[in-house]
């Protein structure tokens, strides 16, 4: 996509897509060469594909957080079933696919393709003879477009009663043992912080390249509607609160953006139906003391008589689509003439409930950046392999890693943005911080990003603002006062402001 003639889809200037996978690929296929065995060498080839491949984004946190609610908001479907089924103890990819399919992966023995139904919304598997505990992985092949670039891994909750089905999480997420997380990223649901979260999250992450930093993980606040008691202003209230968790020392550390999502009203801003909206338009047309006294709780408004021209079933769908937060809002939406038809009811419940702001999050930290992500996880697993020894000339190949991963500005900018949002940078003034967070992509990748502009700047306004940028941080790298870490975050400032204006 361009913008005045600056390509905005393609990173900077000093590196393109090919410019950092294909080395690493590179890399790989020395690798795959000289394996020892044929076990490592199917590994290193699964591991190279991957490089290539969509990102893998976790969507992890405690049992009944709404994980798989918030997985159907994000694909715009109901796929993920969200009660207490026996495939909701297994670890479930949905991915892009030609076709609907389902292949199940046993701890042992090859994949089988299973049949599937769909009765009731949410994908039912048939496991056949085997159980939760036989089962390594569910793959679900779908057509959406929404899966193009991501391939989303429903995790079962921690702190489970079965502590079987809690490992299942940890060993996709974490980097135990020396071994490498099945996922490139994450989004991970809390209602409130409990030690136990922030447990999980330092196991997602480490000073090492193999584990997390808090450029791959994103924290959500879920069912924030519960937290300000399902009244019209409880996102202000959820928002509130995650703010105040983003300025927690120790949470910022490990998952340093948290944003507030009630799931249930964003699955159904994804696939509002107009009959619903009718409904609710009943509610709002009816006399004000009436329709308040109906909403007051869960109970009057699921079945409390009433002259509303509703049924009972009518109320309790509504309930179960929306929940009372999103019955009360809806309902006020209608009222005021704000939504005067379904489809601006779904953008309005889509914008309140967080989803969008969410889904530009995970577009702006994951997507935008995928291909580092990726190759980080690339590289981590290679170094597992050739520390132990799986190919014939291991030193050589370590030595080859160990230098393309010192190398490459966006692994630099990644290690840095991961030390200055965990307090391991100190500049004065603290505006030069937030400029620091935004130079190296904290707010995005695009040129237009990094330097603070709107969208709608021309290339000489581009040009004059890196030209500014880059003379301010070039005086502080050279200062004689500047510290250390100072002296090396100007610097990489100074790379990344080059690699604008020579992509200009």
């Amino acid at each position: 996509m361009r913008r005045h003639g600056i390509e905005t889809r393609n990173r900077l200037g000093w590196v393109s897509v090919a410019d950092l996978v294909q080395p690493v690929s590179e890399l790989f296929d020395r690798a795959i060469g000289t394996a020892k065995t044929p076990d490592v060498r199917t590994r290193l080839v699964a591991a190279r594909d991957r490089l290539h491949g969509p990102l893998r984004l976790a969507i992890a946190g405690k049992v009944k957080a709404g994980k798989s609610t918030l997985l159907n908001a994000i694909v715009g479907e109901e796929l993920a079933p969200t009660d207490a089924g026996e495939c909701t103890k297994i670890v479930t990819w949905y991915q892009l696919g030609h076709t609907r399919q389902v292949v199940v992966h046993p701890l042992q023995g090859e994949p089988v393709m299973r049949p599937w139904t769909r009765e009731d919304g949410a994908l039912e598997v048939d496991l056949g003879t085997l159980s939760a505990v036989d089962v390594d992985h569910i793959e679900v092949s779908w057509p959406t477009n929404r899966l193009h670039d991501l391939t989303i891994l429903d995790t079962p909750g921690i702190a489970s009663i079965s502590a079987d089905i809690s490992a299942r999480t940890h060993r996709v997420l974490s980097a135990d043992d020396g071994r490498v997380p099945v996922a490139d990223a994450a989004l991970y649901l809390m209602r409130h912080t409990h030690a136990s979260d922030v447990r999980f999250l330092e196991s997602f992450h480490d000073d090492e390249l193999a584990h997390g930093t808090p450029m791959n993980s994103v924290g959500v606040l879920s069912r924030a509607d519960e937290i300000g008691s399902c009244r019209l202003d409880a996102l202000q209230v959820a928002d509130r609160i995650a703010q105040r968790y983003e300025a927690d020392p120790r949470l910022r550390r490990l998952c340093p953006i948290i944003i507030p999502v009630d799931g249930l009203l964003a699955g159904a801003s994804t696939t509002l139906r107009e009959a619903e909206y009718a409904m609710l338009a009943r509610v709002a047309r009816a006399p004000a003391a009436e329709a308040e006294q109906l909403l007051l709780t869960v109970d009057r408004f699921g079945h409390r008589p009433t002259h509303v021209a509703l049924t009972e079933l009518e109320r309790e769908h509504l309930l179960e689509r929306l929940g009372l937060f999103g019955v009360r809002l809806s309902v006020e939406l209608i009222r005021t003439g704000v939504a005067t038809t379904g489809g601006e009811l779904a953008g309005e419940l889509a914008e309140r409930s967080g989803l969008n702001r969410l889904r530009l999050v995970v577009l702006r930290q994951f997507e935008e950046r995928s291909r580092v992500l990726k190759a980080r996880s690339a590289l981590a697993f290679l170094a597992e392999v050739l520390r132990t020894g799986g190919c014939t000339n291991s030193r050589t190949l370590q030595s080859a890693a160990e230098q393309l991963s010192a190398s490459s500005h966006e692994f630099e900018e990644v290690r840095l943005l991961g030390a200055l949002r965990s307090g391991g940078i100190e500049l004065r003034p603290r505006e030069r911080m937030v400029e620091l967070d935004q130079l190296l992509g904290g707010s995005g990748h695009d040129p237009f990003s990094r330097l603070g502009l709107d969208e709608g700047a021309t290339s000489d306004e581009v040009r004059i603002a890196a030209l500014e940028a880059l003379s301010r941080w070039h005086r502080l790298a050279e200062h004689p006062l500047t510290g250390r870490s100072g002296q090396v975050a100007a610097r990489t400032a100074t790379r990344t402001l080059e690699g604008i204006i020579a992509l200009l």
